[in-house]
């Protein structure tokens, strides 16, 4: 459900843009991401304080109901089409999906490392090849309504799937454990830092890909916009087999190596993305971005959460914090960078590979200095 909610946006790019839709100019399209970022860094940052006053069962409630508001006031969007309260009530939503997403994934990835904490990478891995498997789906969905000419329902539906889960959660007699056993463990240490700066620039260059590739397709390289989006469901599609690969993989591959190979990896990627020439050259490229992005987040996490084992839900809520600061930076940055400084999308994605290399730089200060088995 959040990889859904989480993708519905971006996937509705096309809409957002068009002069028969929401006709949004790329620094309003930007813009509209402002509010979900910065409540999805409030809720993760104060998540700890959070869990200790509402226990995990109540955080992750907050979570879901805000998801569910959300996708609600966007699928009631619709009716605003042409209106221009649109975009305020467009801002409204993603603001409170920030603060679901922030809630619910800081929760979910503390609880799942406590349950499985002998294998906390395959088990964070696979959490987050769960959310991948959401994010994948929303793309086609949204193309699919949108050919049936309801592609609110999409919104709808998720909002629908939040609130069963919402109330299966209030109806369970289970507390989700002690919320006093995850925020142990007071401040940060200094090597926090290299996981807060990977899980930035980890940010910038997933939200680059998640949402800008259908207006890159769809206006610089002209692909029809259903064709563009499937250069969206690819990158989501790889993004999840990659973290399923890779919690099958276990201790085949060590985590740590991985951890450096995978920036590496993306820094080539992004060139063929940058000079991708039509919709199939840019779906196989952005699949092959999505492979590369696949590990980087969530072995952040399990990594951190087993260097750090007794600040676990702090690093987690941290780092889904600095996260979401470097997804504020590329979802609001490259249309001003384009209305204002002509940058084309191409070479938007050109600098990425630059930012790739900052994140492997950090990967391998991470990797050569963690204390977890390699």
């Amino acid at each position: 459900m959040q990889g859904l909610a989480l993708v519905t946006f971006p996937a509705a790019s096309a809409i957002f843009a068009d002069p028969t839709g929401f006709h949004l100019s790329s620094a309003q399209y930007g813009a509209m991401f402002v509010p979900q970022v910065a409540l999805a860094i409030f809720a993760s940052a104060v998540g700890p304080w959070l869990a200790r006053r509402l226990g995990m069962r109540g955080l992750l409630m907050l979570g879901l109901g805000a998801d569910l508001l959300a996708m609600a006031l966007l699928a009631a969007s619709a009716l605003l089409i042409g209106a221009s309260d649109a975009f305020a009530l467009l801002c409204c939503a993603t603001g409170a999906l920030g603060l679901g997403f922030g809630a619910t994934v800081m929760t979910l990835n503390t609880l799942v490392e406590r349950l499985a904490a002998d294998r906390a990478d395959a088990a964070v891995l696979t959490l987050n090849a769960l959310l991948g498997a959401g994010t994948a789906l929303a793309p086609a969905l949204v193309a699919l309504f949108a050919a049936l000419g309801v592609w609110w329902a999409l919104p709808l539906l998720t909002a629908i799937f939040a609130a069963v889960l919402l109330v299966s959660l209030a109806a369970s007699k289970s507390a989700l454990g002690p919320a006093a056993a995850v925020v142990a463990g007071a401040g940060l240490p200094q090597r926090f830092w290299l996981y807060a700066a990977a899980a930035l620039l980890y940010g910038i260059v997933e939200t680059l890909c998640g949402n800008w590739a259908t207006l890159y397709l769809s206006t610089q390289r002209s692909a029809p916009a259903a064709n563009a989006s499937y250069a969206l469901t690819a990158f989501w599609l790889m993004v999840t087999l990659g973290r399923v690969a890779l919690a099958a993989a276990g201790r085949r591959l060590p985590p740590k190596w991985t951890y450096v190979a995978l920036p590496l990896a993306l820094a080539m990627v992004f060139q063929l993305v940058a000079h991708a020439d039509g919709a199939l050259i840019g779906t196989l490229a952005f699949g092959a971005a999505g492979l590369a992005c696949s590990g980087i987040l969530p072995l952040s996490v399990s990594l951190g959460g087993a260097e750090f084992p007794t600040r676990a839900a702090t690093l987690s809520g941290e780092l889904i914090a600095f996260y979401q600061i470097g997804y504020g930076v590329a979802a609001f940055g490259v249309g001003p960078l384009r209305e204002l400084g002509g940058v084309d999308y191409s070479t938007a994605f050109s600098i990425g590979s630059l930012v790739s290399l900052s994140l492997a730089g950090f990967a391998l200060g991470i990797a050569r200095g963690s204390r977890t088995a390699t």
